[in-house]
């Protein structure tokens, strides 16, 4: 098992150094103790994100990097940046005297033939496609927002355009608390990883809504591990062990303003009825609509609070234009300046600077437009966010335009929010505790390990899985254990059937232990690691037994797969090749219908609404398989198993191999209910009058679509599953299995966490049933909750079963020996009655 371990460690994923190392006398000697270690780290990982505190010198960094980068590659280095920020550059750059110019450009055609210089260009400028990634040496993204959201066409044009450039860099404070496709797609942008492999190796998918991720409990530790070797967070120097002199934040005063709001004639609710109180504004378009009501108040309250501070400068961040317009009006006649969208960029960064340099009391601007990048502590320390939102990353950017190193004064920052505002509020404070959170978490990690990748490497190492365990309970024998490592110290020819549900490729990760076999970076992997179990299957099944695979086809979005639309995964295919390699032989598929409705809720790819728009966009539901392998029997001469599955006449009847073998039924002309009739019966009477009605009849599908548009019409089709699924009339199909008779019912039930891809009871007593005998050992390589041990006790089998996880090891335990009480209480009682 040598080669298997080596194998699991191969697993643990740090990112790779892309750059080349440099000596510290290469580096200016302007830089501060921080700074100085920090860059070398990002030239030598050349492909790295610095998450720095406002105020530590992030234009100082991206500076130097640009030029040791471009004296090793001789090629210009771009810096991207929000609007107006250039002058911060520019500034910086001369107090650093890199030897190289900022030139700011616009499009890089018009400039022609670029020299091995600085150039910096605006995001809006990469919108619009006006920069050419190809001719730089390197890049940095500076307050990088323009790759933060996963759905924008900016963020998918960024990560193919720029891919290709050699050194990457980003430069922005910590990142959105809990918003973790940001930091997905500064690793995808900065190639640490592919951002599909991320979203599977970390993070848990909600099954009933689609794009909703949480980061696995158990991978949260491993999570900001990997984060801490391509990106490093830092709040202070002394995170870093430098000295801390000239770096301590001043007192922050928040202040929470509310503005009441009242209607004279009151409100209403949406069906026009008379209300005491009006409804609280939730979500966006709830607050917009508030904040659109609600100007004069709010901008009347800020006009109170500027005058109750005579001489002292005022940032004002509002959102709209026509508070923008109010305010304007309202502060006429002071010394006033507005940055907004329909200026020039030279004309914004012209009004900023001024502010910077005092020469304006009060700067009226969104914070889209100037709460990226600019640095105002030295002129200001007050604020007043006109209205709020939920957008807690434009919100905590703002905020420290002023609150950051080398702020002099306590700062004053005033929210105004509406009585109907509560919940915004409420919002913006628990997304700023995660970042505070989020930031303590992250420092931790800096201080215990610094910039030492290897460190955090070899740390990593401990998750390999060494705790194992075992348990007998009646017939059935349990361990908590890898799989791999189980089947190895198994007997040859010892199990009667093997039946499982392997994990779907990377789809899933069940435990937190690089020993899973969802903890694999694509299907290509995952087999690589099957490769080491299938073999211990085929040994230790019986000659002529049957393997019994329950597998599902893989959904590839189109930020896996390259596209702007869905493909599908042939993993079932996969499964059926790599069974084969190793020797077993393909002798049959069940399938298992799925309901489209739902699934089309966890992955919105078969929508509606997007098959009439363009059905050349539509799949299919995807059904699940039974895939049927057989191991070659000892001898060729009759084909039959060594120890063949033998049923007696008296127990499995001609009627019920017909059955088996293909039940079909003669259609007899009827109809099914009509509209009036479908209209008047409840849905479960419905349901089991088309449950007897679809397999009895010759299919039309034009009856189908009828009775379901009958039921659309007295609007009794449900958008959460299908209403009127299609009855298989062959048992090579199961549509009869309960999808909730699985011990993950169960698990619901009691409050306990859920197995991923449970394989039904039903399906699991039919095929335990066709193809074992009496007291044959049933094997589950995937045990989970161990649902194939518990209907082998069931039908008087034995059972052998592995399952890593050890949280679902102690609830499958839990419920075979609540099966084993059962069955001892039922021997009891049968004594009783006998006696």
């Amino acid at each position: 098992m040598l080669n298997y371990t080596e194998f699991l460690e191969n697993k643990i994923v740090v990112a790779e150094k892309y750059g080349v190392d440099i000596y510290p006398n290469q580096l200016s000697e302007i830089l501060l103790g921080h700074q100085g270690v920090i860059v070398p780290w990002c030239i030598s990982g050349g492909r790295r994100a610095i998450f720095a505190s406002f105020g530590l010198g992030k234009t100082l960094m991206q500076l130097e990097i640009a030029k040791q980068v471009i004296r090793i590659t001789g090629k210009p280095f771009l810096i991207c940046m929000p609007l107006a920020v250039v002058g911060e550059f520019r500034r910086d750059n001369e107090m650093l005297q890199t030897g190289h110019d900022v030139v700011y450009i616009t499009d890089t055609d018009e400039v022609g033939e670029l020299m091995p210089q600085i150039y910096v260009t605006n995001y809006e400028r990469v919108r619009m496609g006006d920069i050419d990634a190809a001719a730089f040496g390197g890049v940095s993204f500076d307050e990088a927002s323009i790759i933060r959201n996963l759905k924008t066409e900016t963020t998918n044009y960024v990560l193919k355009h720029f891919k290709d450039v050699a050194f990457r860099f980003v430069a922005t404070a910590t990142p959105t608390p809990n918003d973790f496709i940001e930091i997905l797609n500064y690793a995808d942008f900065l190639g640490v990883i592919d951002r599909g492999h991320a979203l599977t190796r970390f993070f848990q998918r909600d099954s009933t809504k689609a794009g909703h991720l949480t980061l696995y409990p158990h991978k949260k530790e491993e999570f900001w591990k990997w984060v801490s070797t391509w990106a490093v967070f830092i709040n202070k120097p002394s995170d870093l062990g430098f000295d801390d002199t000239g770096y301590n934040l001043p007192k922050m005063n928040f202040h929470e303003v509310e503005v009441e709001i009242y209607s004279p004639d009151g409100y209403t609710d949406d069906n026009g009825q008379p209300k005491l109180f009006k409804k609280l504004a939730k979500g966006a378009k709830g607050a917009q609509e508030e904040k659109r009501t609600s100007i004069a108040e709010r901008v009347a309250k800020t006009v109170e609070i500027v005058k109750q501070h005579p001489g002292k400068r005022f940032i004002l961040w509002h959102h709209r234009e026509a508070e923008r317009e109010a305010l304007e009006k309202a502060f006429k006649g002071y010394n006033t300046i507005s940055v907004f969208g329909s200026q020039s960029n030279a004309e914004k960064e012209k009004h900023l600077i001024d502010f910077s340099e005092g020469k304006y009391d009060i700067l009226i601007t969104k914070p889209q437009i100037a709460g990226s990048g600019c640095n105002f502590q030295h002129v200001c320390h007050n604020m007043i966010f006109v209205g709020i939102d939920y957008r807690f990353n434009d919100f905590i950017q703002a905020i420290h335009r002023i609150f950051r190193f080398r702020q002099q004064f306590e700062c004053n920052i005033w929210a105004l929010y509406t009585n109907n505002e509560t919940d915004v509020l409420k919002k913006l404070k628990t997304k700023w505790a995660q970042h505070i959170e989020l930031n303590e978490e992250m420092i931790n990690l800096v201080r215990n390990y610094g910039l030492n990748d290897s460190k955090i490497a070899a740390d990593m190492k401990r998750q390999l899985f060494s705790k194992p365990r075992m348990a007998v309970v009646g017939d059935a024998t349990v361990h908590n254990n890898d799989t791999t490592i189980v089947h190895h110290d198994m007997e040859s020819n010892s199990t009667g059937m093997i039946l499982t549900s392997i994990p779907f490729g990377d789809h899933y990760e069940y435990s937190d232990n690089y020993n899973d076999f969802g903890h694999n970076h694509g299907n290509e992997e995952f087999f690589k690691q099957m490769d080491y179990l299938t073999p211990e299957l085929l040994r230790t099944l019986k000659p002529g037994r049957i393997a019994a695979i329950h597998v599902k086809d893989r959904i590839r979005y189109s930020y896996q797969n390259g596209t702007s639309f869905t493909t599908i995964s042939d993993f079932s295919g996969q499964t059926v090749s790599h069974f084969e390699k190793h020797g077993f032989y393909l002798v049959g598929k069940i399938t298992i219908t799925t309901d489209v409705v739902r699934e089309n809720n966890q992955t919105y790819r078969l929508t509606w609404g997007e098959q009439r728009k363009d059905a050349t966009k539509m799949g299919v539901g995807l059904p699940e398989y039974v895939l049927l392998f057989r191991k070659a029997p000892s001898t060729f001469d009759n084909a039959y198993a060594y120890d063949p599955v033998i049923k007696k006449i008296d127990e499995y009847l001609l009627s019920l191999w017909q059955l088996d073998a293909h039940a079909y039924w003669k259609s007899s002309g009827d109809r099914f209910l009509s509209f009036d009739e479908l209209s008047t019966m409840d849905m479960k009477t419905v349901f089991n009058k088309w449950r007897t009605y679809d397999p009895a009849t010759i299919y039309n599908f034009q009856e189908h679509l009828r009775v379901c548009e009958d039921l659309a019409k007295c609007d009794r089709l449900s958008k959460l599953f299908m209403t009127i699924p299609p009855i298989s009339n062959s048992e090579m199909v199961w549509t009869d299995i309960n999808r909730m008779n699985t011990l993950n019912a169960n698990q619901a039930n009691r409050g306990k966490e859920k197995h991923i891809c449970p394989l039904q009871l039903d399906i699991i007593e039919r095929l335990i049933y066709r193809f074992t005998n009496d007291g044959d050992t049933v094997d589950d390589p995937f045990g989970g909750l161990f649902s194939t041990a518990y209907k082998a006790l069931d039908l008087n089998r034995k059972a052998v079963s592995a399952e890593l996880k050890p949280e679902y090891y102690d609830d499958g335990l839990f419920y075979l020996k609540s099966k084993e009480y059962k069955v001892a209480a039922q021997s009891l009682f049968d004594l009783l009655e006998t006696a």
